[in-house]
C-alpha cells in the first residue's frame, strides 16, 4: 500500500514545485466568479433599470397624448437629446392622418424603422413596442368608455399567478451557469498537472526511469489519478471560496432571485465532484498517454474537454433532453440545480449518473494500465 502513497506525494510536490499547474488551477478558479460576477451585476443594471431612451419620432406635433405616454416611459425624442447622449437608430414614424383617426375613432398607423437583426437595438424595440400597445390598451378602453360601454367588455378570462418559488429558485438560468463554471473548474484545474504527469514525464525519460524501480503499473496509475484528482478538487474548492465571497456583492434583489454558496451547497458540490475529478483524471491521463508528444496532449485535451462543457451548458441552459440528468456532468449538475433550489434530491438519477461515472473511471483506470504495460507507450515508439 506503500508504493502508490509514494508515488501520490511525489507528484504532488513536483506539481506544488511547477508554477504552471498551480497557476492554471488558481486562474480559473479565481478569475471567473470575478468576471461572471461582473457580468451579472452589468445584466442585472441593464433588465432592472432601464435608462431613457432616445429616438427620432416624425410628425410628433400629431400626436401629443401619445408623446406625453412615452414620456413618461423614458422614451423620448431626439430633440431633446442631453449633451453627452447619443440616440439609438430607430425611427418611429407617425402617420400624417394620425390625429383625425383618433380624433374619429379609427385605426391610426405607426411605422418603426430599424434593423430588427441589431442585437444593440433589440431590447430598445422591444420596449417601444411594449409601450405602444400599452397606450392603444388606454384609448380603446377610453373609447369604450366614451360609448357607454364597460372596458370589461372585453377581457373573458381574469388570470392571476400565485409565485410559490422560492427566492432560490427563481434565478435559474443564473444558477444552471454559475454551476456549469463551479463543475468545469474540476475538469480545468488539473489539466496542465495531468499532461505534465505524463505526456511530460516521457519526454522527460523520467516515465521509463519510474517504470523500472520495482513498483506495479496499477500502484503507478493510481497515485497519478489521485494526484491530478486531488488538483481538480483544489480547483474547486477556491472557485467556491470566491463565488462564495464575489456572488454576496451581487444586487440579486433586484432580480428577485438569491445564490447563496453556503455551506451545505459547498458539501453537495464536493460530494457530487468527487466522481467527476476521478472521471477527468482518468480521462485526461489517458488522453495524455495516447498523444505522442507534450503539445500533441494539449492539442487533444482542448478537443476532449469540449464533451464535458458542452453537457454542462446544454443542463445549464435547460435545453437538452431528459436522459441527460441519468448522464455523467449533466446528473449532477441537475442534482445540484435541485439543491440550490430547495426542491428534494433526485437520488435515481443522482446515483444512476453516479455509477455511470465510476464505470467509465474504472475502464479508463483499465485501459491505462494496459497502456502503460506496454513499451510503444512509454517509450512513444
Amino acid at each position: 500500500m506503500t508504493a502508490w502513497i509514494k508515488i501520490y506525494k511525489k507528484e504532488m510536490k513536483d506539481a506544488i514545485r511547477d508554477r504552471r499547474s498551480v497557476m492554471a488551477a488558481l486562474s480559473y478558479s479565481i478569475g471567473t466568479p470575478l468576471i461572471m460576477c461582473i457580468l451579472f451585476i452589468a445584466m442585472i443594471d441593464k433588465f432592472s433599470s432601464p435608462s431613457a431612451l432616445y429616438l427620432t419620432i416624425e410628425n410628433s406635433q400629431q400626436a401629443p397624448e401619445l408623446m406625453r405616454h412615452l414620456q413618461s416611459k423614458d422614451i423620448f425624442s431626439k430633440d431633446t437629446l442631453p449633451e453627452g447622449k447619443s440616440a439609438k437608430a430607430i425611427t418611429l414614424t407617425i402617420d400624417e392622418g394620425y390625429l383625425y383617426a383618433m380624433q374619429h375613432g379609427e385605426l391610426a398607423t405607426l411605422t418603426i424603422t430599424a434593423d430588427f437583426s441589431n442585437d444593440n437595438l433589440r431590447s430598445s424595440i422591444r420596449r417601444l413596442q411594449r409601450e405602444l400597445r400599452s397606450f392603444s390598451r388606454e384609448v380603446a378602453a377610453l373609447r369604450l368608455i366614451a360609448r357607454g360601454v364597460s372596458p370589461e367588455v372585453i377581457r373573458v378570462l381574469d388570470v392571476q399567478a400565485k409565485d410559490t418559488a422560492k427566492p432560490e429558485a427563481k434565478g435559474g438560468f443564473i444558477i444552471g451557469v454559475a454551476i456549469f463554471m463551479m463543475i468545469y473548474a474540476v475538469f480545468i484545474s488539473g489539466m496542465n498537472l495531468a499532461i505534465d504527469t505524463s505526456a511530460g514525464e516521457r519526454e522527460r525519460n523520467s516515465l521509463a526511469l519510474m517504470l523500472s524501480l520495482p513498483i506495479r503499473v496499477s500502484d503507478l496509475v493510481l497515485g497519478k489519478l489521485l494526484a491530478v484528482s486531488s488538483f481538480a478538487l483544489f480547483g474547486l474548492c477556491m472557485i467556491l471560496l470566491v463565488s462564495k465571497i464575489a456572488y454576496a456583492y451581487v444586487p440579486w434583489q433586484e432580480l428577485g432571485a438569491n445564490v447563496i454558496i453556503d455551506g451545505r451547497f459547498a458539501l453537495y458540490m464536493l460530494l457530487f465532484s468527487f466522481p467527476l475529478a476521478l472521471l477527468a483524471a482518468s480521462m485526461q491521463l489517458f488522453v495524455s498517454f495516447m498523444a505522442k508528444t507534450f503539445k500533441e496532449a494539449q492539442s487533444y485535451l482542448t478537443i476532449v474537454l469540449i464533451l464535458p462543457m458542452g453537457m454542462a451548458m446544454v443542463t445549464g441552459y435547460d435545453i437538452g433532453p431528459d436522459m441527460l440528468r441519468w448522464l455523467p456532468v449533466s446528473g449532477q449538475q441537475k442534482a445540484l440545480m435541485e439543491v440550490v433550489k430547495g426542491n428534494a434530491l433526485p437520488w435515481d438519477s443522482l446515483l444512476m449518473a453516479t455509477a455511470i461515472t465510476l464505470l467509465l473511471t474504472g475502464a479508463l483506470v483499465a485501459a491505462l494500465m494496459k497502456l502503460l504495460s506496454s513499451e510503444k507507450t512509454v517509450f512513444s515508439l
